[in-house]
């Protein structure tokens, strides 16, 4: 008698975090066992812990040793933390891609920005859709979401079926695309549903999340009621806000220049895929110039601060086309991601500073989430009656919320897990049952660095604490041939006293070596390590710090 299949699910990224996704579905036993990816994303570098890192991307190492098990990878929705890491990781896998048609043009458009980017071909599957994947049947079931074609995965298995909800809400009135398809999801809670995989970032916030129709609304009015110039900033991907502002203009004469190559790409494969039919053309940002203060609106990038998008440039009276005066208005038509509050309220601040009017979510109805809030999940597991729920997609107070509402909700079987638990979805009682490698990859440039490389450990040191840099020459008998260089990185010019600390390092240097006995003198290894502990030392009973110390010994 054969063993039945097993069912497991493992996150490698996006559980205990928001951002970074990356799921694994299992049928099989051992190396027999067939995988199914969905998502492979980013998120991004924090320079205040991880100094010059760009990305931050799951590591795919389990993955890769499974490379010839791995039957697809499958995209619920091409937002950054979903789909970033494609361009990176890929080469490493080379497994097929199924995505829907606007998932698929953004991503050659992101692509073909790229400067010799790998050539990754993308299986284009329709909306509500479905395709074999080895022992996997996934179906694209629509949901709302503030990126079109958003799409909730029902994975059919022999064991049973799961419904992986991706980003999702109940937007019953959503300006484009499909709402949130509630018939699909009854019929698939009337099929059966093994488990249900679900977004977790609102379980914290009560009711339901307003429609972007309202969104709407308030940006018509403000549009409305401006004297000046209006500048708008949002998620390029969020091509619903940008159809809405564009009827705002077009409702009061306004032209549209569009500034920021993200903005241009989105909008470009909008067009293409035909979700800003009958929208006004938009202007290029070398004509917002030549139009009346009351005749333009700007839609811009740098929504969460990037120093180099176009709002920052704005603020900063740094970009060559456009500007801003007293008596003008911004509309930041987003929310602030974790993280980003310093660069966001940095921009604010130099804006208001200039008499330019600030408009935010604070005081307005100018941006809505993407993501259920608990009414709203309650419905889905209403709709779909799983007999598991595993949240994902949160933080841990995100999960711990999701997991609650779903035992008060009746739920039979609530498990919560981290990225790299390797879960028993059935048959049988659902339970984690192995750990599998996990972690983090920085995009350090053009590099990939895991997060134990020298390089990040070492920035990171240096960002804290600076660096002491000393070179000596020492002759044959271990006497200094000269006097020694010592420059100082990063590291105060004077100590409580007011005394140079190079000039201390310096001393120390040639008292360290003129101490050392003979023997000892004569090993440039064992010179330079004595050095460096004593430099280290004195600058941490100067500073309070301990730095980074390089030292070379040259014999001649």
């Amino acid at each position: 008698m054969t063993r039945p299949d097993e069912l497991t699910f493992a996150p490698l990224g996006g559980v205990g975090e928001i951002g970074m996704n990356l799921y694994l579905y299992g049928i099989g036993k051992g190396s027999q066992r067939k995988w199914l990816a969905v998502d492979l994303g980013v998120s991004f570098g924090d320079e205040e812990h991880l100094p010059g890192i760009d990305l931050i991307m799951p590591d795919i190492r389990f993955l890769e040793k499974e490379r010839k098990n791995l039957v697809g990878l499958v995209l619920t929705h091409v937002h950054e933390d979903h789909f970033g890491a494609i361009m990176d990781l890929w080469p490493k896998l080379k497994c097929p891609i199924y995505a829907t048609q606007f998932s698929a043009a953004l991503f050659r458009a992101k692509c073909e920005a790229e400067r010799n980017p790998p050539k990754i071909p993308v299986t284009v599957v329709p909306s509500g859709g479905k395709v074999d994947l080895g022992p996997f049947n996934v179906e694209f079931i629509p949901v709302a979401h503030s990126i079109p074609e958003a799409h909730a995965l029902a994975i059919r298995t022999s064991v049973g079926v799961v419904l992986h909800t991706g980003d999702w809400k109940i937007d019953r009135t959503p300006i484009i695309g499909k709402p949130t398809d509630e018939r699909r999801l009854r019929e698939l809670g009337d099929e059966g549903v093994l488990a249900l995989i679900g977004d977790s970032t609102n379980a914290v916030r009560e009711g339901t999340s307003p429609s972007e129709t309202e969104v709407a609304k308030t940006i018509a009015e403000l549009v409305k009621n401006a004297k000046g110039r209006v500048a708008v900033t949002t998620f390029a991907s969020n091509v619903a806000r940008l159809r809405a502002v564009a009827d705002a203009a077009r409702a009061v004469g306004r032209e549209v220049v569009v500034v920021g190559r993200a903005m241009e790409r989105v909008v470009q494969v909008a067009r293409e895929t035909g979700y800003l039919d009958g929208v006004q053309n938009f202007r290029g940002a070398d004509l917002y110039g030549h139009f009346p203060p009351d005749k333009v609106l700007a839609l811009c990038t740098g929504s969460q601060g990037e120093p180099r998008a176009a709002l920052a440039r704005i603020a900063n009276d740094d970009h060559p086309q456009v500007t801003l005066n007293k008596g003008d208005c911004v509309i930041f038509s987003s929310r602030t991601i974790p993280g980003n509050e310093k660069s966001v309220g940095g921009i604010i601040n130099g804006l208001i500073k200039q008499g330019i009017e600030v408009i935010t979510d604070r005081t307005h109805l100018v941006h809505v989430s993407g993501h259920p809030r608990r009414d709203e999940m309650r419905e889905m597991i209403s709709w779909v009656r799983p007999q598991l729920l595993i949240p994902v997609h949160g933080e841990a107070l995100h999960l711990f919320e999701h997991a609650k509402l779903a035992r008060a909700c009746g739920v039979p079987k609530v498990l919560t897990c981290v990225n790299g638990d390797l879960v028993r979805l059935g048959p049988g009682d659902p339970a984690i049952i192995e750990q599998i490698p996990s972690g983090r990859l920085y995009k350090d440039g053009n590099i990939l660095e895991d997060a134990k490389s020298r390089a990040v450990v070492e920035r990171r040191k240096i960002a804290f604490a600076g660096c002491a840099f000393v070179a000596f020459a020492l002759d044959a008998k271990g006497e200094l041939a000269d006097d020694p260089e010592v420059e100082l990185v990063g590291i105060p010019e004077k100590n409580t006293a007011g005394e140079p600390l190079d000039d201390l390092v310096y001393e120390l240097v040639i008292t360290t070596v003129e101490t050392l006995p003979k023997a000892k003198r004569r090993d440039p290894d064992a010179v330079g390590e004595s050095v460096r502990r004593a430099v280290r030392a004195a600058l941490n009973e100067q500073w309070g710090k301990k730095p980074m110390c390089y030292v070379h010994v040259l014999t001649v």
